[in-house]
């Protein structure tokens, strides 16, 4: 008698990271509930198993479900806002300026909401987030079924949300209090960065983060001009600021780190810190390039991320892989930097790890959630295919995504020659929110 499952998803290859440099041709996946429970050939799941759907992906790789490693989604309603700056002046002038007027629960909700649409229509299953009122991006994370890592954000100064460090902290933790049993919800603190917190709050951030068992992520030396402030004022780079304080280890993620030196660099690894990578928000802010071979081959896990959508200025994973591994080559001067595997596994397993979650997600492994995403080879821009593999990197787009499961269940799904279509919101609505929100946001744009 065949064993009854929920799921069999058949697919011409599979890349499931885990084992590394492995592919699968005709193979399927089997799914009970939300965990995946078996992979083997299509001709043994086809005599051992019995689903209630089969889903054939007949020119598709079905790989893990991609992780963005660092965003502030809801800036998503900024995008386009003020292009051609570097960091202080665009924040200070633009950014800041419209968050201090507009930043709201119903802000960040709506905000939050486009953002994961936008991040399920490529490909992503996970984001780690960073911003005001986490329990709005809480709730349309779980209204899109998608899975998000939300960062309890801690600064020194008043905002809408909060005003104080104590206020962060204390709003931060109720809310952690508030969805800590929610399948698909995990939590970080989220301190902004070294130039906007205060030595006092990060020792204390530290000890609670160790007290309540959960990991921190915060910006770091993500320009020149950051490292000469810290220097003016501490007398130290920001990292050995935090270095005094004990802040860090493991459970740490640090976005950006375009500027380090090797002393630096060793020490993150001697750490056990993780990176996120962010090259199309670096390159757009002119804040550089950072040495992620050197980072890599010194022993360090780098994810990939976004950065919000108001300084990238696209929430897309394929396109971070892409610009990732091009960066690589041409900073190292070796065309063997970064090969395709060792990309993919940046946007899939190494940002499982660095927010605590690689025994859960990032891979396709038995025993592990659903959490996966189907690409599609069939348009002619992707012929020929030598390279599944490669073809992900260098070749594939979002718009090649054709299907996104979180947690065993269907989140987007693109049939040929139509438009895509999400489980949790209609077109309309997504329109409507940008029509909501563009004429308030406009008033902040730059000339």
């Amino acid at each position: 008698m065949k064993q009854a499952v929920s799921l069999i998803i058949e697919a011409r290859w599979i890349v499931p990271v885990i084992p590394r440099q492995t592919l699968l041709e005709n193979h399927a996946v089997i799914i009970q509930g939300n965990k995946i429970v078996d992979i083997c050939t299509i001709a043994d799941a086809q005599q051992q198993y019995q689903a209630e759907e089969t889903v054939q992906l007949t020119n598709q790789v079905l790989m893990p479900g991609l992780i963005n490693l660092h965003a502030h989604s809801a800036m998503v309603l900024m995008r386009g806002l003020a292009d051609g700056l570097s960091l202080t002046p665009w924040l200070e002038k633009h950014i800041w300026p419209a968050e201090t007027k507009l930043v709201s629960p119903e802000f960040v909700y709506d905000g939050h909401l486009l953002a994961a649409a936008e991040m399920l229509g490529g490909g992503v299953t996970t984001c780690n987030d960073m911003y005001f009122f986490p329990s709005s991006s809480a709730d349309a994370s779980i209204k899109m079924g998608m899975r998000t890592h939300l960062g309890l954000v801690v600064l020194e100064f008043p905002t809408q949300y909060a005003n104080d460090a104590d206020d962060y902290i204390k709003k931060g933790l109720t809310v952690r209090d508030q969805y800590r049993n929610e399948p698909l919800v995990s939590f970080s603190f989220a301190p902004h960065a070294p130039y906007t917190v205060s030595d006092e709050s990060f020792s204390r951030i530290a000890v609670l983060a160790d007290q309540v068992n959960i990991g921190v992520h915060t910006h770091l030396h993500e320009t020149a001009d950051e490292l000469a402030q810290s220097e003016d004022e501490h007398g130290l780079r920001p990292l050995s600021r935090l270095a005094n304080m004990n802040f860090l280890g493991p459970h740490v993620t640090f976005a950006h780190c375009v500027h380090l030196s090797d002393a630096e660099v060793d020490m993150l690894a001697a750490h056990g810190c993780h990176i996120a990578h962010c090259p199309s928000s670096n390159l757009k802010l002119a804040s550089g390039i950072a040495a992620v071979n050197q980072y890599q081959a010194a022993g360090i896990n780098v994810g990939l991320g976004t950065d919000g959508a108001a300084s990238n200025n696209r929430i897309d994973i394929f396109a971070e892989m892409r610009l990732a591994a091009l960066l690589a080559k041409g900073q190292s001067g070796d065309a063997t930097a970064l090969p395709a595997d060792a990309v993919l596994e940046m946007a899939t397993i190494n940002g499982a790890s660095a927010l605590g979650l690689a025994d859960q997600i990032g891979s396709i492994e038995v025993g592990k959630l659903a959490d996966l995403t189907a690409v599609s080879f069939s348009d002619i821009e992707m012929q020929p295919v030598f390279d599944p593999v490669s073809h992900l990197v260098y070749v594939a787009g979002r718009e090649h995504v054709t299907h996104t499961w979180v947690n065993g269940a269907l989140r987007y799904h693109k049939p040929s020659g139509a438009v895509g279509v999400y489980s949790g919101v209609e077109p309309n609505e997504l329109s409507d929110i940008v029509s909501k929100w563009q004429p308030k946001v406009s008033e902040f744009k730059s000339e």
